[in-house]
């Protein structure tokens, strides 16, 4: 069996018969975590060691852990600044700005990888143009080269610590005041202004080697007539062509408002897969996430499945190893001064 192209949640802090059953699925290839799922440390590694246990090759188990607002596991982990601290900090001095981004991300990947998480859908590459509802403090920067620079070290942490990086919101989320869980956000901007200032951080960070991207469910309607998620010509001519992106390529999640235009939940994936996306996302809907498994055609697309198998973590430390090393204890301290 292979990893397939479907990436979805599960309830609890432990798993149900039924979502084993359905998380050994041919289409699944990945797990998905949240708060809900978290109580302790030693709780998490066993979940996620009950995840990986199901199948071979194992699934993919990832989480949403930027840093300040955006944070799933916290009790138990080391609590983490918004990526504009360090925009703060890189205002005032970017080289300790870009070291303290490297132990910022080789702490937060080493933690997660401390109990077996693959990956954690960071950094954010937006830039904040001071109008976004969701995005904020999320982003490093407004200015693309200081983002592009903090996030280059950021991701270089993460690679140390076993872990591969998935950068969103492609191709910018940050000039929209809207909220894409809640509606579809609006960009009217051309084609060459996002290419000039939302664009840098992604193609600096792709010559680097990036791993992973995850577009925006947001509409450039100067641009083209869908979703950046849902478009042709952002993942394939843009992302792909120009940029000559070969990692994977996520989805945002298919239930949030911002994808619900693009149709029904099977219909959502469909059209991401066929844009380019290399898995999709189907998370707090347990009905939608049957409805995919039921009812999406079979991806045969053996270039899809080499990028998923390619964001598997790499050995790494356990807990009480990692907590003895001087390298953690000093990017603790470090990142407990920006939080």
């Amino acid at each position: 069996m292979t990893l397939g192209p479907v990436m979805l949640d599960v309830s609890g802090t432990a798993l149900t018969a039924e979502e084993r059953h359905r998380l050994r699925h041919p289409l699944v290839g990945g797990v998905i975590l949240f708060t809900r799922n978290y109580q302790s440390p030693a709780q998490i590694a066993a979940l996620v060691g009950e995840i990986h246990e199901l199948r071979e090759p194992q699934l993919l188990v990832a989480v949403d852990h930027e840093g300040g607002r955006v944070q799933r596991f916290r009790d138990g982990f080391t609590v983490l600044p918004p990526a504009r601290r360090l925009g703060d900090l890189y205002d005032e001095n970017p080289r300790r700005a870009r070291r303290v981004a490297h132990m910022a991300g080789w702490l937060m990947a080493a933690e997660l990888r401390a109990v077996g998480v693959d990956f954690s859908f960071a950094p954010v590459l937006d830039l904040d143009f001071g109008v976004s509802e969701i995005i904020g403090n999320r982003a490093f920067h407004s200015n693309p080269d200081a983002v592009a620079d903090l996030a280059g070290s950021y991701v270089a942490g993460m690679a140390e610590a076993g872990m591969a990086a998935t950068g969103k919101h492609f191709p910018g989320h940050g000039a929209c005041a809207a909220d894409s869980h809640l509606t579809l956000p609006v960009d009217n901007r051309t084609y060459a202004d996002i290419y000039v200032q939302d664009l840098v951080p992604f193609e600096r960070l792709i010559e680097q080697g990036l791993a992973g991207i995850m577009p925006a469910h947001v509409l450039y309607p100067n641009v083209d007539a869908q979703p950046a998620g849902f478009s042709r010509f952002w993942l394939q001519e843009v992302l792909r062509g120009r940029l000559k992106f070969q990692g994977i390529i996520f989805s945002d999640d298919l239930s949030m408002e911002g994808a619900k235009g693009a149709g029904g939940i099977v219909e959502r994936a469909e059209l991401a897969l066929a844009a380019g996306c290399d898995m999709v996302l189907v998370c707090n809907d347990p009905t939608a996430a049957g409805d995919v498994l039921q009812r999406l055609k079979p991806h045969e697309d053996a270039a899809s499945r080499l990028r998923r198998v390619r964001m598997r973590g790499r050995p790494a430390p356990e807990r009480a190893e990692l907590a003895s090393a001087v390298a953690y204890r000093e990017a603790a301290r470090a990142i407990a001064k920006l939080a």
